[in-house]
């Protein structure tokens, strides 16, 4: 198998999709990718972030993985995107790193590249499902190939049963949610692995 070279990249404002990040990228590199793990640069205010605990204490956990650039996304053959939904769609600093990359869409650099997403919200029906089919609609622009875990494992059923991607409640992160999460992973690099070949 060709060596396919993934991005796991994440926002976290609390934690969980940290932890969905950190289990895709390991489960990724044991399925034979090499993998960077990639966090969305923060756009709130400092003093935002500062002024609730859980908030600051996730950045600060965070502060060590480097924040992804164009060169990265220039440099996957495959993206997993894991951050929180905000009214239905992903958090808007995911978005607004999404809205720099016109340059790299217009010179075709996105193109036929593999794509999967999860995300979390505060409650089961929080437009989880809507968070990672708008990210999707991004990737159909771009000229990427979407590769949603569908119903290709149990584990999908036992961990809520989403087949556009991993979802769960918002500091709800459990085994079976990491073996969920170790699918849609392996799954990502298989694909991308005959794209590349």
């Amino acid at each position: 198998m060709t060596k396919p070279k993934v991005a796991v990249i994440f926002y976290s404002t609390y934690g969980t999709n940290h932890q969905v990040a950190e289990a895709a990228a390991a489960a990724a590199e044991a399925a034979g990718a090499e993998v960077r793990l990639l966090r969305v640069p923060e756009t709130a205010p400092a003093e935002v972030v500062a002024g609730q605990d859980a908030w600051k204490a996730q950045a600060g956990k965070t502060a060590g993985i480097p924040e992804v650039t164009h060169a990265d996304m220039e440099w996957a053959d495959a993206y997993f995107f894991a951050a929180p939904t905000r009214y239905g769609v992903s958090a808007s600093q995911l978005r607004a790193f999404i809205d720099t990359l016109g340059g790299l869409w217009f010179q075709g650099k996105l193109a036929n590249k593999a794509v999967t997403a999860t995300t979390s919200a505060q409650n089961p029906h929080g437009g989880q499902e809507a968070t990672i089919l708008t990210l999707y609609t991004t990737a159909m622009h771009w000229g990427a190939i979407i590769v949603a875990p569908g119903y290709t494992d149990p584990v999908l059923f036992e961990a809520g049963g989403n087949p556009y991607g991993f979802s769960t409640e918002a500091g709800k992160f459990d085994d079976t949610g990491r073996k969920a999460v170790a699918h849609q992973a392996r799954r990502l690099v298989e694909v991308a692995a005959k794209l590349i070949a």
